[in-house]
This record gives C-alpha cells, sequence and structure tokens, in this order.
C-alpha cells in the first residue's frame, strides 16, 4: 500500500538551519539538567548534538500538538501523532565548547506501511552537523506519523522475568526533568508537559518521555563504560514511555559493542540500542 504518491516530490527535500555555538551556558544547562547521567568523555557531552539548531516556528506557526505546523520541511503527512521512532548516529570529531555548528538535513525516503494501530508513515532525516568544514556528526532519524491510537495500544507488555545488565543506571524521570529537556531542544510538542493534551487528544496515560530523552540515557551510559563516545550509536522505540516514573538504562557489554535498554518501573522495555566503537 502506497497512498501518497503526492509525496514523492519531498524526497530530497533540504533544509540548513540557522548556525549555532557550543556556548559555555548550552554546556552548563545541559550538565545542569541531566547531572551525573553524563558521562564523563572529554571535550564533549554525549547527546549535546540534539539541542543545537532545533527548528524555530513563530507561536502561531505551530499546530495543535505545538510542533511547527506540517508542510514547511516536514511534508504534510496526513496523520495526527508523530514521533521519533528510530534512528542512528556516527560521531567523526568531538563538538567542543566555543565550536560553530552547522546543521543541514534532507529527507531522504517516505514511506507507508500498516500496523496494529492503523497507517502508519516513515520519514527518513539524514542531518549533518559540521564544524568548518568537518563533519562531525552524521545521523539519521526515522519519524513516524500514526493514527490516534485507543490508550491500551500504547502500552508495553511487562517482561516475566527481570531484565539483568552488566552495567545499568536509573533515573528519575520528573516534571521538572521534562520540561528542562523541551526548553534544552526548543521541542512544544504538548505530549511532554500538557497531561490533558496528551491523554485526552492523542490517547497517552500520562506525559510521555522523550524519545531523545532516553536515547541521551543510553548514549551517556554507553559512553560511561569506554569513557569515549562510541563511532557507532542506534536506537530504537519499542513503546512509549509515559508518567513520572523511575527509568532504568542498562547495558550488555562484549568487546567493543554494547547492547542498552530502557526499561520502565513495570518492567517493559521502551528504547533499544546499541553502540559500537
Amino acid at each position: 500500500m502506497n497512498p501518497a504518491p503526492s509525496f514523492e516530490s519531498w524526497i530530497g527535500r533540504r533544509e540548513a538551519f540557522e548556525p549555532d555555538t557550543v556556548t559555555p551556558r548550552l554546556c552548563r544547562q545541559y550538565a545542569a539538567t541531566f547531572g551525573e547521567l553524563l558521562a564523563l568523555v572529554p571535550g564533549t557531552a554525549p547527546g549535546l548534538h540534539w539541542c543545537l539548531a532545533p527548528a524555530i516556528a513563530n507561536a502561531d506557526e505551530l499546530g495543535p500538538d505545538g510542533h511547527p505546523e506540517k508542510g514547511g520541511f516536514l511534508p504534510p503527512i496526513p496523520l495526527p501523532r508523530r514521533m521519533w521512532a528510530s534512528g542512528s548516529v556516527e560521531f567523526l570529531e568531538p563538538l567542543l565548547p566555543g565550536h560553530t555548528v552547522h546543521k543541514t538535513s534532507m529527507i531522504k525516503d517516505i514511506a507507508w506501511k500498516t500496523g496494529r494501530s492503523g497507517k502508519l508513515c516513515f520519514v527518513t532525516v539524514a542531518t549533518d552537523y559540521t564544524t568548518g568544514k568537518r563533519t562531525a556528526i552524521r545521523e539519521r532519524q526515522h519519524i513516524v506519523y500514526r493514527d490516534a491510537a485507543k490508550r491500551a495500544t500504547v502500552t508495553g507488555i511487562p517482561d516475566t522475568a527481570e531484565l539483568v545488565f552488566d552495567v545499568e543506571k536509573r533515573t528519575d524521570i520528573t516534571s521538572t526533568l521534562l520540561f528542562r529537556y523541551s526548553a534544552l531542544t526548543f521541542n512544544s510538542h504538548r505530549i511532554h508537559y500538557d497531561l490533558p493534551y496528551a491523554q485526552q487528544e492523542e490517547e497517552y496515560p500520562d506525559l510521555v518521555v522523550h524519545g531523545p530523552l532516553q536515547a541521551t540515557l543510553l548514549l551517556n551510559l554507553a559512553s560511561s563504560i569506554k569513557s569515549a563516545l562510541p563511532r557507532h550509536f542506534e536506537f530504537r522505540a519499542v513503546v512509549p514511555a509515559t508518567g513520572l516514573q523511575s527509568l532504568k538504562a542498562g547495558a550488555i557489554v562484549g568487546g567493543n559493542h554494547c547492547d542498552l535498554k530502557v526499561v520502565s518501573e513495570d518492567n517493559v522495555v521502551t528504547m533499544t540500542a546499541s553502540a559500537r566503537w
């Protein structure tokens, strides 16, 4: 099924964001948000790039969900819900304080599928972060658009056995953490801070924990194991993590790679990832 031939013209569309700078203030705010969860990697903060050069839209340019209206860079997919489904990141050079960062994105693919919750549309976006003439980070994001789901369809099935990891850290998801991460990334998606909207309009049981926030927890856990950013990092959202709770980030380590998971208080895996050095 491919009901969207009209969106094929969007493939190859590019967007260059306003250059941003890795300022001491941004680094301090990032460190204050994640605290001891940040890996001690010389000269860089794992996951900081997700706070740089965000899409900036005026208030009257936002859709009802708080995101910038579709139809600018991203195509106007006629499905109401959108989230990060998965992503991969290649770290080539560190982003250091004082660096001016140029971010450019291109739509690589648009694919329609059918899932348990109905129609799905996956938009693949490739993004480069460069400092001067050098590419520091290459990233590929898969954004999923989907029908409005019933509340029961966004919950996962708990594992019957406790997952055992070589290394693990717990993070208390608080309303303050959700607010601060939304502010750091200039993300105004209402599912992260507007409980009535999240429940009544998008049918989530509670506030939703950002996908990049969970990926940041896993990336920092992986980086702490080797005291270095991995060369390659991939992550995939399994089910939304919702509500104020204690999330566990765990890693199984093997040589120059590790497999990672985020696990909810109910023992549901909400995100998986892998890291390679």
